[in-house]
Order: structure tokens, then sequence, then C-alpha cells
């Protein structure tokens, strides 16, 4: 991770995988340049990591998965959300604006 990156707590990493999918189908590469974009350059995912990640979503039927030809001529598995992922995305989206929401609660409150 970058000088600036961050911890992830438990259980976001699903999410932010959901999300990097979520407008359009996205192989690995893509989706850790995604991420380190959209954060500015605060979240750098290894490969190590993201590959296990996709293929369980991809296992619980989150995301679905095909073969094309991705920017540089070479073969690569896209991952899509289904209609299961997608509405995963939306309950976990909730759930983190929630408790983003009260952990804001507690960090502004007087001690």
């Amino acid at each position: 991770m970058g000088r600036n990156s961050v911890d992830l707590l438990r259980g976001t990493f699903g999410l932010l995988l959901l999300q990097a999918v979520s407008g359009e189908p996205r192989h690995g590469h893509e989706i850790i340049r995604w991420l380190k974009e959209v954060t500015d350059d605060d979240l750098i995912v290894e490969e190590g990591a993201i590959y296990p990640a996709l293929h369980r979503l991809e296992s619980i039927g989150a995301l679905r998965a095909e073969w094309n030809t991705t920017e540089n001529n070479r073969q690569a598995k896209y991952y899509r959300l289904t209609p299961k992922g997608r509405r995963q995305l939306e309950a976990e989206r909730s759930k983190w604006e929630r408790y983003a929401n009260t952990v804001g609660k507690v960090l502004g409150a007087s001690a």
C-alpha cells in the first residue's frame, strides 16, 4: 500500500469490488487501477488479494465472469454484477452508510 494508504475494515473489500464493477464489466487489473484512481492512491490493492475475493464473489453468485480481450489484446476475465450482486451491493452500501453515520455521531460528540 502507498504512503497514504488506509487499512480496510473487515468486510469492506467485497463492497468495494462490487462497486467497482457496478457501472461496467472490468477485469482484475482495471479494478485495481480504478480503486487506486478513485481513492487518490490511498487504496492500493495487490493482485494476490483481489483475485481470491473476486472468485469468492463469483462463487456466491454476486458476480459473473466472462473471458474477453483487453485493451492490450490479451485475454482476461471480465467481472460484472449479477442481479444478486446488485442486491448485495445495495444492502452492504446501506449497512456501511449506517455504520459511518453512527461512527460520525460518536466522533462528533463531546466526551
